[in-house]
This record gives structure tokens, C-alpha cells and sequence, in this order.
């Protein structure tokens, strides 16, 4: 069975790599998760309250597309609504529970496009499907799917291109006719390259849906490899992660991954051919707290130094002991062999692993290799090839440096 042809706009996603995920709403005033609402069974009519208070006043888009940039990120993808239901953006008469309806007077999806187009960022928009703030979602579901079809048009006609539209909450009922053919038809009349993404959810990851769908999405978990044999379309796939354990902010969530694990997760993301969307929660009023822009940050350093293996690198079928793996061009000119545990070389009074090299083998490698150099500096690299095996001598880290996953690239014939 062959293996779809895949869409451009598909293989543009692709190549996009690593993003950010900002989870904002109302809920972030409250410091206690997106799901704060519901999870403490609270009423609307005093929850909706908060708009009252919603100043957006900290709020900087060209700080936070910056603090994406800074980390690597070539796509950005913001909640413009949440569960909640309330909008950053203006649902021009829709509904008055939005932004530009509270003391923040302002479209923030607006300042949000227009920083991500400055900077050379590519804007995704979130978009739930549950409301808990309509009421017509519990008691007049076709109204409601109608609204919500008409916020999504708003979204697609009055902000440019974007790169995609990321939908959440078909799983709060399965069993419902949610009109995805109406909902996407509209998406494709006026964004007809545009991803389109449905999560479905931590209990059903990776599933293949709608057929305008162009990605399955892991929620929280690693990704699997894609066997696209046989199927209708080329799909892309991608996998979204907290920092912490919340997507909106939790003032008292202090579980934050260390930036080895969140390297390691990009690393593994890549390794499956998945795209890697890395959430952060903005406080109450906007602003990124030190420790996730620090976080930002370092990766950002990691980035500077193997970005072009993140973006250029795709999935090849060799074999190497431990957790390395290699991946390939998109062009073929070269492998990039993702390396892990390296020691640092030194003086054995300081570092566990003294003059350390570790001479590593891949198997399965059917291109013929010209060149091996570490790609943070530049050395060369010996290695030996001989038939599908190619075996080099990785040298460790120079003292004060060590980047948890190190990235080697091979120049192939």
C-alpha cells in the first residue's frame, strides 16, 4: 500500500517543528487552572463576574511572540476561546462576552496577529467547542453549533491568513452530530490552506477524524509514529504539553518540567515525525511569569545551537543502542544524529566521566557518510562505515557546556 501524497500547506506544518500553546482567559485571574469553573462547581452568574475585572493590562503581544521567538518557536497557538466561553477576540454582535466588552476595550486576537506578523511568527488560533457560558449548548444544540460556526467565519474572515484553527471539546459528547463538515466548510471558503485540528482528548490519542482534518494530536503523551500506508490523506501529527500540570496558570502549581525533560520531549517529538506545541499560562492580566520565559529561554539556547535539526529533520529507520536516534533532511543532503548521555571531559577530580568519547553505532544507515561534526561548534568527528553501519567516535563536552541532548550532522552522498 502506498503512502498519500501530502498537501503543501500539510508539509509547511511540518516543518514549522516546535510551538507555543497560550492558554489565557478569565480563568487566569483565579490562578487556579482552566478548568477552575467547573472543577469548583462554581455558578456562571457569579464566574462571569470576572470580566468586570479583566484589564488586559499586562498584556504585550510583541513580548509574548517575542518570548516564542526567543525559544525557538515558529508558530504561536492562542485560546481565543476557552471553555468558559468568553472571547479575546471581537465576535462583532454575537455575544457582549468578550474582550473588547470588558475594561480591556480591546480585540487581543487583533494585537496578537499583528505582533506574530512583525516577527515572522505564524498565528494558530484555539477554538473550543464546549461553552459553558451558552446556554444553548445544553438546551438548544443546533443554535448553539450555529454560533459557534459563525464565531469561527469571524475568526477566518477578519484576521488574515493564519496557520491554523485548533479545536477542543467534541469529546463532552460523543455520541452528538456536531456538524464538522458545516463547521470546516466554512474554514476552507475563506482559509483554504489553513490546518485544521481537532484534539481528541487524553483518552483517545492519535485517533484519525473528520476527513478535513489535517492532524492528529497526543495530549500530554508521547507520540507514536505514523504508519500512513493505505490512508485516504497524509496527516500531520502533533502533541501539546504543559509546562506544569495545568494549561491555564496555577498559582500554586510549582511542579514545572525541567528544561532537560522539555528538550527531551521536543527531541522525542521529532524523532516520531510529530510537531512539538509547549503550553505556558499568562497570569490574570497577561503577563508571563520569570520562571516559564526562563524555561523559554534556555531551550532557546538549546535552539540556537540544533534548531535547523529540529525544523529540517524527519523520521529514518535506524537503529542505535540506548535513546539516540538519527533523523534525515528533507532534502537528503544530511543526517542529524541526536545523541544522549555524553559526558564532559575534564579532569576525572570534577567530572564523573574524566576524558570521556563514546564511540556509538548506528545501523540501518543507507546513505554514504562524508563528514561528522558537532553542530554547537563545529568539530569534526571520526567514524568508520562499513556497509549499512556507520560507527563514530562522539566526543564529550568541553567543560561547562553540557546540552542534554547533543546533535551531530553527517553530510551523506
Amino acid at each position: 500500500m502506498s503512502v498519500p501524497k501530502a498537501k503543501q500547506y500539510i508539509l509547511d506544518y511540518e516543518q514549522l517543528g516546535f510551538g507555543m500553546f497560550v492558554h489565557w482567559g478569565l480563568y487566569s485571574q483565579l490562578g487556579g487552572g482552566e478548568w477552575i469553573y467547573h472543577m469548583k462547581h462554581m455558578k456562571m452568574h457569579d464566574y462571569a463576574k470576572l470580566k468586570d475585572s479583566f484589564t488586559a493590562e499586562d498584556f504585550d503581544a510583541d513580548k509574548l511572540v517575542l518570548t516564542a521567538k526567543s525559544a525557538g518557536c515558529r508558530y504561536i497557538t492562542l485560546t481565543t476561546r476557552h471553555h468558559e466561553g468568553f472571547s479575546l477576540y471581537d465576535t462583532c454582535g454575537l455575544s457582549d462576552f468578550d474582550a473588547p466588552h470588558s475594561p480591556a476595550g480591546r480585540d487581543l486576537v487583533r494585537e496578537f496577529v499583528e505582533a506574530c506578523r512583525i516577527h515572522d511568527v505564524v498565528p494558530f488560533f484555539y477554538h473550543t467547542t464546549v461553552d459553558w457560558y451558552n446556554k444553548d449548548f445544553d438546551e438548544n444544540f443546533d443554535r448553539y453549533l450555529e454560533y459557534l460556526r459563525k464565531s469561527v467565519e469571524i475568526l477566518c474572515k477578519n484576521y488574515g491568513k493564519i496557520g491554523g484553527l485548533w479545536f477542543d471539546g467534541n469529546w463532552s459528547k460523543p455520541g452528538a452530530d456536531w456538524k464538522e463538515k458545516e463547521l470546516y466548510a466554512t474554514i476552507r471558503k475563506y482559509q483554504p490552506e489553513t490546518m485544521i485540528i481537532n484534539n481528541t482528548g487524553i483518552s483517545n490519542q492519535g485517533a484519525v477524524g473528520e476527513a478535513e482534518i489535517d492532524a492528529v494530536t497526543f495530549e500530554q503523551d508521547n507520540p507514536v509514529p505514523m504508519n500512513r500506508e493505505g490512508m485516504s490523506k497524509y496527516l500531520a501529527v502533533e502533541m501539546c504539553q504543559t509546562v506544569n500540570n495545568h494549561w491555564g496558570i496555577g498559582n500554586y502549581d510549582i511542579d514545572y518540567k525541567s528544561p532537560g525533560e522539555l528538550i527531551k520531549n521536543l527531541c522525542g517529538c521529532r524523532r516520531a515525525g510529530a510537531n512539538y506545541l509547549l503550553n505556558i499560562g499568562p497570569e490574570g492580566q497577561g503577563r508571563v511569569n520569570l520562571y516559564q520565559q526562563q524555561l523559554l529561554s534556555l531551550m532557546g539556547r538549546w535552539m540556537e545551537c540544533f534548531g535547523e535539526a529540529v525544523y529540517d529533520g524527519r523520521p529514518y529507520p535506524s537503529v542505535c543502542a540506548g535513546k539516540s536516534f538519527a533523523l534525515k533532511s528533507v532534502a537528503g543532503k544530511y543526517l542529524y544524529l541526536f545523541i544522549y548521555d555524553l559526558g564532559i571531559r575534564g579532569d576525572s577530580n570534577v567530572t564523573p566521566d574524566g576524558e570521556f568519547s563514546g564511540n556509538l553505532a548506528f545501523g540501518n544507515i543507507n546513505d554514504i557518510v562524508k563528514s561528522v561534526e558537532w553542530m554547537d561548534n563545529g568539530e569534526s568527528l571520526d567514524f568508520v562505515q562499513k556497509n549499512d553501519m556507520l560507527c563514530v567516535n562522539f566526543t564529550g563536552y568541553e567543560y561547562g557546556k553540557s546540552l542534554i541532548v547533543r546533535v551531530a550532522k553527517a553530510e551523506i552522498e
